[in-house]
């Protein structure tokens, strides 16, 4: 398979995940020029869409697609019913699309209805897991996206985590103001900076870097809880992932 991020408005990233006979899905197409430019430059046939949220950066660009190859399917959550998605997923729903399986993972938190698709190894997530960091809370609660982390961090370490916003270097600047002395989270962020000021995407990143660079995965950890004023051993580990994303949000 052939994974291409295509970039959009400030720091999106719009998905396909092509095969060799030049059919491909995209994923949470927020706007539709950069995916139809693609499309037709490396000559690529899409099979369906796939929808992970209903924000606007994310389905903007669904009908001018759908208007240009009208049998797409359409695959979202009940939240993008209005949005463009023609098939609604559920938690568990099973895709078969181009010869390949996509899982459906209810995410709750970033929205409500947020879901996440897999299909070894590669995750696609939208705005729940990024690069050492987690999506705002904008409808779901900080226990919900706990969970939901939680879920995601049952997959394999191999799995290609495909996010949908270039926001790893602001992630492992807040990361390095709660654990300053964390060396994996100060090297990684050396290389970052060093492939941004190239124009190099920090992504996809894979599960087995972000369990140790990413704290929203690390609520477990006893350093990291003392350094957020803990003082105990919290009875709810999601308690540590509210106080980290509430520090996120003033950061």
């Amino acid at each position: 398979m052939n994974l291409i991020s295509i970039p959009a408005f400030q720091d999106n990233y719009i998905w396909l995940l092509a095969d060799q006979q030049g059919h491909c899905v995209i994923v949470d197409p927020g706007e539709a020029g950069p995916v139809l430019k693609a499309l037709s430059q490396q000559q690529l046939t899409p099979d369906a869409i796939l929808l992970t949220h209903h924000h606007h950066d994310h389905v903007g660009g669904v009908a001018a697609i759908v208007a240009q190859y009208p049998d797409l399917l359409v695959y979202g959550p009940e939240e993008t019913a209005n949005k463009g998605a023609n098939r609604r997923v559920h938690d568990g729903d099973i895709l078969e699309i181009g010869g390949r399986r996509y899982t459906t993972i209810a995410v709750p938190g970033h929205t409500l209805g947020h879901v996440a698709f897999y299909s070894e190894p590669y995750l696609f997530c939208g705005d729940t897991l990024f690069s050492a960091g987690c999506g705002r809370l904008f409808e779901g609660t900080a226990e919900q996206m706990y969970h939901s982390f939680q879920r995601l961090a049952q997959l394999p370490d191999e799995t290609l985590i495909c996010c949908a916003h270039e926001y790893t270097l602001s992630n492992l600047k807040f990361a390095r103001t709660i654990l300053p002395q964390d060396r994996q989270i100060e090297t990684y962020q050396q290389q970052i900076e060093q492939s941004r000021a190239k124009g190099v995407s920090s992504l996809p990143t894979t599960l087995q870097l972000e369990r140790k660079i990413n704290l929203f995965l690390r609520c477990h950890d006893t350093d990291l809880q003392k350094e957020l004023g803990f003082n105990s051993p919290p009875r709810q580990l999601h308690s540590v992932f509210s106080e980290l994303r509430l520090r996120k949000d003033a950061f």
